[in-house]
């Protein structure tokens, strides 16, 4: 069976995409990934080997997995079955099954069902694959844009290899875009184009990691430019840029002002100035900057800025992180939004900071001494004899849970690292704290 019939040849007049035609047949082709696609990894020896159990492809859009699909489709000697989830259904599970069934008991070889979203099939059809995944009437290999351990059945992630794949690289689509454009037998190399370096630069910062994108924005360049004086189409930067109906910002993921932005950013979250909070992260995103990179910012701030004056700001970081992941763009820059806005809003204290680094700084520097034996694990044979332990006071054994007695080693008695200030909740720890320690 053909894997993709979309992707045949010229068919008459009309052409597949530039995106179809330049989609790789073979691991050798294939660009990026190699976390789990390099030479003597996991995948790529079983790919290789034939030897394939099922598995469940997750990432963005446009980073391989229907590409890696292909090249199994392409390199196994198994009945492959394609099914797309978005259009698919239970009927389309049995009577692959049926085939699957067929094939085994007629030739001996086993069958691999590829199921592109997996994640838009309903529990019903999940659990319809579960038995014949099991009993190896199927090999399955799952697509999905969604994070499969929310979206896909626990059973069939515990019979699966799950790999994740990650937004190519710019040096991946940069590579990937030369090729699309002086490829003449599936690139456009036979329109006679050229690009700038600056426009290729430009491509591979704000495809965001899609070579998919990538590849569609220079198709449109390449059929709705005109050919200069000599017969050329020149693809420059302002080409993309309407291509692609992004403004072009000063944003150099490699140069100064690319830091510029980034400092700016954290800093105006720091200074609580939420409007410029705003402004910087619109450049960013505006800029094709990864929206992961985008989140550790806000909750780096979180906690070294916001820290315990209001540690609500570091779930709200740490949240939007996750939501981005699970919901991506354009969505995503909601939440992204609502939580560089919360930090920016939120009282301020860099005490944690500085307690932390103090105290690393004394132990790397200066004698620490040893744990007090009172304070010591007391949980095991000998423990008694060596006194470990001794003299431990429980603090939930007296008044308000606290219990004046030595937690530091002797050298260190008396240090303080924690500085509250008066700031937010950690104002109320600072005076809850004192109350305690004053009441005895």
């Amino acid at each position: 069976m053909d894997l993709f019939d979309y992707m045949s040849e010229k068919k008459g007049s009309v052409e597949s995409p530039l995106a179809s035609r330049m989609r790789p047949t073979r691991l050798e082709e294939i660009v990026g990934q190699e976390h789990i696609l390099a030479p003597g990894k996991l995948l790529y020896r079983a790919i290789k080997a034939d030897k394939l159990q099922s598995l469940i492809f997750y990432g963005p859009p446009g980073t391989g997995k229907t590409t890696i699909a292909k090249v199994i489709a392409n390199t196994t000697k198994a009945h492959f079955i394609v099914l797309n989830a978005t259009s698919a259904g239970k009927a389309d599970i049995i009577s692959a099954v049926e085939k699957a069934k067929i094939e085994r008991s007629m030739t001996s070889k086993k069958t691999i069902i590829f199921i592109d979203e997996i994640h838009r099939f309903n529990k019903a059809q999940q659990d319809a694959l579960l038995p014949y995944t099991e009993d190896g009437t199927l090999v399955l290999i799952g697509a999905t844009t969604e994070n499969p351990y929310f979206e896909v059945n626990r059973a069939l992630i515990s019979r699966s290899l799950i790999f994740e794949l990650k937004p190519l690289k710019e040096q991946d689509i940069s590579r990937i875009v030369k090729e699309a454009v002086y490829n003449k037998e599936r690139g456009m190399g036979a329109y006679k184009g050229e690009i700038t370096e600056e426009a290729i630069q430009y491509l591979s910062m704000n495809a965001a990691g899609d070579a998919r994108s990538a590849l569609n924005a220079i198709e449109l360049a390449m059929m709705t430019t005109d050919r200069n004086e000599e017969g050329i189409i020149h693809i420059t930067r302002s080409v993309l840029q309407e291509c692609m109906q992004k403004k072009v910002l000063n944003y150099d993921k490699n140069g100064d002002n690319h830091y510029d932005i980034i400092s700016a950013f954290i800093k105006s979250m720091r200074g609580s100035d939420p409007d410029a909070t705003a402004h910087y992260l619109a450049r960013m995103i505006e800029s094709g900057e990864d929206p992961k990179f985008i989140a550790r910012r806000i909750i780096i701030c979180a906690s070294e800025d916001v820290g315990n004056a209001d540690p609500q700001a570091l779930v709200v970081a740490t949240n939007a992180m996750l939501a981005v992941e699970r919901i991506g763009f354009p969505e995503g820059r909601i939440i992204l939004s609502q939580a560089a806005l919360y930090v920016a809003c939120a009282p301020k204290s860099n005490a944690s900071l500085m307690a932390i680094d103090q105290a690393i700084s004394d132990v790397r520097n200066k004698p620490i001494g040893v744990v007090p034996s009172h304070l010591r694990d007391a949980h095991y044979s000998g423990a008694k004899e060596l006194e470990h332990g001794k003299g431990y006071l429980y603090a939930h054994n007296f008044p308000h849970h606290y219990v004046e007695q030595q937690y530091l080693p002797d050298r260190l008695v008396g240090t303080t690292y924690y500085e509250l200030s008066n700031e937010g909740y950690e104002k109320e720890l600072k005076s809850s704290l004192q109350k305690r320690k004053g009441s005895i």
